[in-house]
């Protein structure tokens, strides 16, 4: 494995960055990107990205967002397009900074699984293909009761020293931040249906039975909706980080997803 860490400038801020398997930049394989969730960083994927990217010989860029983990944080608001930002102006930007042109397999989870459905959307000829786990295309009840529930761990349990590990002195800021958004009455009416409807690249999509975020309404929302050829994961026994709680299962599906699409 060879990999490479460092920073890039992005909006004229630092974002941390890691290129895993560098010398398969060479072989005119697709770039995997993963994107990390909305209270995650890079290092939380722990080592997903490394065997995803050994097993399927293409090199792979995870980093921290703006905000998150080792890059700068931001002061703009979380508000009902901060995820369209990062979709649309943060990822091209990083992108370019890195000279990646290759077509692209976002492998995203929870926010980052949004995005990268966003960045699917708009940037149509530069996607081959799409992994979501246990993302967001509408906010359901169950997702605000979730947030209700994880204000309360970050209060009163230990989900605060948890966070402090990835996020250092941005923690507070970063969890009120992102909370504040999804328990206002913009998040009531917040969904990306609209843009379901421009992705043409095949999607595979992972989510818990027992996510506490989110139902299998997410699951037929994209089956509704995306153009592309859409697969469904619907595993027992897990929660909202898939990789990690079901990652054998999860690992062999991705594996066999991009498998899939590079043949």
């Amino acid at each position: 494995m060879n990999t490479v860490s460092d920073y890039a400038v992005v909006k004229g801020k630092r974002i941390f960055y890691k290129i895993i398997n560098k010398q398969y930049r060479c072989n005119n394989k697709p770039f995997i990107v993963f994107l990390h969730e909305g209270l995650g960083s890079s290092a939380q994927w722990k080592d997903i990205p490394v065997l995803l990217s050994d097993a399927v010989k293409c090199p792979a860029l995870l980093f921290d967002r703006l905000r998150y983990g080792e890059s700068d944080f931001i002061d703009e608001t979380f508000d009902k397009d901060y995820m369209h930002v990062e979709a649309f102006e943060v990822l091209p930007e990083l992108l370019k900074s890195l000279n990646i042109e290759q077509k692209l397999i976002l492998v995203g989870h929870s926010d980052g699984g949004t995005i990268s459905l966003l960045f699917a959307a708009k940037f149509q000829g530069r996607v081959q293909a799409v992994i979501t786990e246990a993302d967001h295309v509408v906010c359901e009840e169950v997702t605000i009761k979730g947030v209700e529930e994880v204000v309360e761990l970050f209060k009163n349990g230990n989900l605060r020293s948890f966070l402090v590990k990835y996020q250092k002195e941005k923690t507070d800021r970063l969890f009120y931040g992102w909370s504040g958004f999804w328990l206002s009455e913009d998040a009531k009416k917040w969904n990306i249906i609209d843009y379901l409807k421009n992705i043409t690249s095949p999607v595979l999509a992972i989510q818990g039975k027992d996510d506490q975020y989110g139902s299998e309404e997410q699951l037929i929302v994209k089956l509704r909706n995306i153009i592309g050829d859409v697969n469904i994961a619907f595993l027992d026994n897990c929660g909202h980080i898939p990789h990690h709680e079901q990652k054998e299962i999860v690992f062999q599906k991705m594996k066999a997803f991009i498998e899939s699409v590079l043949s």
